[in-house]
């Protein structure tokens, strides 16, 4: 079929759609011939398959503990099997769905552009499902993921070229324009069905928020929500990032492969923690969110998971060493802020990442300027 998509056959136009069938399912017979060639076993699709493989603990976990959270507010007895059915098909549609809106634009925008197909959009459709309620209605995932695949990437010339991270563009577009099916104690909870009479139970964050007697760790200790129950992540929350030690796993994974930059994951966590300190040192009482200690920050909402896997986006992070260290330390300092002194959206994490996403150039021209200036008054010696 080679030569209908080739230069001057009748379905020329649509190329890129044929390059990325063969080069996904056909092992390609082309060889280089002359010239030199720099080899490496690791290219962009590994790359992507490895922060695939990465999020696959917290992935599986999600959907366990997404059914696991149904069968608790249906009354029933949580089973292992029935949590990853039920689980399964909560989470699934709204992965089929966000590959199949995002996989249209990636393709109608390399057939008009006559580009080859990129493969950024594997990762981005796979962390979506990841960073949303289980139930959130599919129609609103579509309409996300087009606005963040056509406003959030393709505007600015495909992958590679995007200035903030797509996944989190998708999230905020839900959050401005459907906020009912993202906030909300039902929200985590009513999956599918009506919540039993004896069922209420809040997240985590909103717990803290929302104390207004009582020690802030005692309460949450109370409501089932200890440090170690936060860690594991058998809790309300987005799919994805409510168990930080399968987030851990797929960092280590990260880590190990060099995919993901430590410094920008060592600076999120020392930001957090910092701002955590300060937050102590003004709280009102031992009852304010404030009072939290700031450890109970890196397990608690979206922050392991955005530290991990969102701030460490190559494209939209600082790129260079010293800019990854201050745009880190930056992301977890305001991410704490925000959950602290904005009772109205207690997370932070989303809004964090995107506000350093638009600075990280700036961050990064601040940088080569100081290292120019330092290399000018040296050579004039």
């Amino acid at each position: 079929m080679k030569r209908f998509f080739t230069q001057g056959g009748p379905l020329e136009r649509f190329h890129p759609v044929y390059d990325m069938l063969v080069t996904m399912l056909v092992v390609r017979p082309d060889r280089t011939r002359t010239g030199a060639h720099i080899r490496d076993h690791f290219d962009i699709k590994r790359m992507m398959t490895t922060v695939i493989l990465a999020t696959f603990p917290a992935f599986l976990f999600g959907i366990y503990n997404t059914g696991y959270q149904h069968c608790l507010s249906m009354g029933a007895e949580p089973l292992f099997a029935d949590c990853i059915i039920k689980g399964a098909f909560l989470v699934v549609p709204v992965l089929i769905v966000t590959y199949a809106v995002g996989g249209f634009w990636e393709m109608l925008f390399a057939v008009i552009r006559q580009h080859e197909i990129n493969e950024g959009f594997l990762v981005t459709g796979f962390f979506v499902p990841l960073i949303l309620p289980p139930d959130i209605p599919l129609w609103q995932v579509a309409v996300a993921v087009s606005f963040g695949a056509v406003i959030g990437k393709e505007v600015f010339g495909g992958t590679g070229m995007n200035i903030f991270n797509p996944a989190l563009v998708i999230r905020a577009f839900i959050f401005f324009a459907y906020p009912a099916s993202i906030s909300g104690d039902d929200v985590w909870t009513a999956f599918g069905g009506k919540v039993v009479d004896t069922y209420t139970r809040a997240t985590p964050l909103s717990t803290a928020v929302g104390n207004t007697g009582g020690d802030v760790v005692s309460v949450l200790e109370q409501a089932g929500y200890s440090f170690y129950d936060m860690f594991i992540g058998l809790i309300p929350g987005s799919v994805g990032e409510t168990s930080a030690l399968a987030i851990l796993l797929g960092a280590a994974l990260l880590l190990l492969t060099g995919v993901a930059s430590w410094r920008i994951m060592v600076s999120v966590v020392a930001g957090g923690l910092a701002m955590g300190l300060v937050m102590n040192l003004i709280a009102p009482s031992q009852s304010s969110i404030l009072a939290l200690p700031p450890w109970y920050h890196l397990v608690m909402g979206g922050f392991a998971f955005g530290a991990v896997f969102m701030a460490t986006d190559p494209v939209s992070a600082a790129g260079t060493n010293t800019g990854k260290y201050i745009y880190g330390l930056l992301i977890g300092m305001l991410a704490v802020l925000i959950r602290c002194l904005n009772p109205a959206y207690p997370e932070g994490m989303m809004l964090a990442i995107l506000f350093m996403n638009a600075f990280a150039p700036l961050i990064d021209n601040i940088v080569l300027w100081r290292h120019m200036q330092r290399r000018l008054r040296r050579a004039a010696r």
